[in-house]
């Protein structure tokens, strides 16, 4: 596995995001089609399997991300009652659930001086705050 950094640590699975999601669209279309072409109950019903089908695929993903980023939540606010210093710690809580997922990229030794910015209004998103880090530490169990 090669070092993750900013250029490339965006995960992106060829199976699902990729190929599950074109077979989906396609069903979709080819369900729209049958529709347009021979209106029947049935094909009315291809249509409703298809758009179920883009719901199954949409919330599976959904419901993924946010379990995971409450893992990541936990995960930060753990290393920062670990790592800041005291007059940081009390100030977890008013960081907002995107910076913690930014801030973990994040090493121990920037992570104080990174806090602070973001505490502070100069890094607001997750862009800014994943740009402002020099030396990326890598989440490799991401899903």
């Amino acid at each position: 596995m090669s070092d993750q950094n900013y250029a490339n640590h965006k995960k992106y699975v060829l199976g699902y995001h990729g190929i599950v999601f074109a077979f989906v669209m396609l069903t979709l279309i080819g369900s729209v089609k049958d529709v347009v072409a021979a209106p029947s109950v049935s094909s009315a019903v291809g249509v409703l399997a298809a758009l179920g089908l883009m719901g199954v695929f949409f919330y599976a993903r959904t419901f993924a991300l946010q379990v995971q980023n409450r893992v990541i939540r936990l995960e930060e606010q753990l290393r920062m009652a670990r790592v800041l210093p005291d007059d940081l710690k009390a100030k977890v809580g008013d960081l907002r659930v995107s910076q913690l997922i930014a801030l973990r990229f994040a090493p121990d030794d920037e992570l104080a001086a990174l806090v602070r910015r973001v505490l502070a209004g100069e890094l607001t998103g997750q862009d800014d705050i994943k740009r402002a880090i020099k030396n990326w530490r890598g989440d490799y169990l991401r899903a």
